[in-house]
């Protein structure tokens, strides 16, 4: 661990592809997560495959298990509501595991 990246080179196919509608799960690991808790359960869009990583939740306890890590695009609307600034957009990095197609 340490490094900055943990891309692998994997041919494994991408779940999802720029301009999917996805999900984040409303998951609640009792383990290390990346996936902000402000997130879950809201829709956003795929914007771009990163490519495979080693996934951080496992990594954390020793494993790999490698997957597709995505930029995903969520409104300031979705997030926080009809006060937020229409104009407004978050994008955040979420593996396979943590989204499903909406």
């Amino acid at each position: 661990g340490g490094g900055a990246s943990a891309r692998v080179e994997s041919d494994m196919p991408a779940k999802f592809t720029a301009g999917d509608r996805v999900v984040v799960k409303n998951i609640n690991p009792p383990t290390h997560t990346r996936m902000p808790r402000y997130i879950r359960g809201k829709t956003g869009r795929v914007e771009h495959d990163h490519g495979v990583f080693v996934y951080p939740d496992a990594s954390a306890h020793g494993e790999e298990k490698p997957q597709h890590c995505y930029s995903v695009r969520f409104s300031a609307q979705e997030l926080w509501g009809p006060q937020a600034n229409a104009k407004d957009s978050l994008y955040i990095d979420l593996f396979d595991d943590y989204i499903e197609k909406a």
